[in-house]
């Protein structure tokens, strides 16, 4: 199955998504991020039907490091924050009603927000993360 990959969006290898990057990475100027997980991921998981985040509001979150976990009707997978800094959202939305991930994983479905503490570090391009799924 062929799944949309948002070319204005970053990726990590974990498939976790960030959007609000600038060129080549760099930072936005308010330093916030969203994060969400890729339809790649969504679909892979199937119909979700639980997500838990560690880390609340004001928490603080290490890009590689676990942040959560999502629970779907056939296993469950860890969420990893792609970037380092501070929770300033979380989506309560997705917290409430998790299908919401797999209806609409790159809008709706968004995880949390971040305020970048540090240069995001190996994220991929659109291609980058195309090639990655490909390659399966």
């Amino acid at each position: 199955m062929i799944v949309s990959v948002p070319e204005q969006l970053r990726y990590s290898e974990e498939h976790e998504w960030v959007a609000g990057l600038g060129p080549a990475g760099s930072t936005p100027e308010d330093d916030i991020v969203t994060v969400g997980i890729t339809a790649h991921a969504a679909d892979a998981l199937g119909e979700i039907v639980y997500l838990e985040l560690q880390v609340g509001e004001g928490g603080a979150v290490e890009a590689g490091e676990v942040c959560g976990e999502v629970e779907s009707t056939k296993s469950v997978s860890d969420v990893y924050s792609p970037v380092s800094g501070e929770i300033t959202a979380i989506n309560s939305a997705v917290v409430d009603v998790p299908k919401v991930i797999n209806d609409d994983p790159y809008g709706e479905g968004w995880l949390f927000k971040v305020r970048i503490s540090a240069e995001p570090g190996d994220l991929l391009d659109s291609v980058a993360y195309e090639k990655l799924i490909e390659e399966g």
